[in-house]
């Protein structure tokens, strides 16, 4: 495979399941083995690690303890509008995904497999 011209990208994993985090992260590694993944398990720290350094994507569940996902993203996007994001979610309701939109996102749709991740990745290299 040839070297691909992203190396070195920054992919901030937000989402309060452990297991969400892991296999988003391992599906990431597997298809981009030379990007970093970092993660955060609320909002809130996820809006304070991207004050400390700046991802290039962001995955992000909406429904966490303490601050939403959207509200997250919201923030980070406010502060850094490169930023990409994707918002993973299980509430497929109309209004989680005009929100997404609104703020320049891609909404994903949970369960947390390959392909879904892939959809993330994809809206990465748009």
């Amino acid at each position: 495979m040839a070297i691909q011209a992203d190396s070195g990208k920054t992919v901030l994993v937000v989402d309060d399941s452990k297991v969400s985090r892991m296999v988003i992260k391992a599906h990431i590694l597997e298809v981009h083995p030379q990007w970093q993944v970092v993660e955060a398990g609320t909002g809130e720290e996820a809006v304070a690690l991207v004050a400390k350094a700046v991802p290039d994507y962001c995955t992000v569940d909406v429904n966490m303890p303490g601050m939403p996902g959207t509200d997250a993203a919201a923030l980070i996007l406010q502060a850094h509008p490169q930023v990409r994001i994707a918002i993973f979610s299980a509430n497929i309701q109309e209004a989680v995904q005009t929100r997404a939109q609104q703020l320049g996102a891609v909404f994903v749709a949970k369960p947390v497999t390959e392909k879904s991740i892939a959809q993330a990745l994809q809206h990465f290299a748009g």
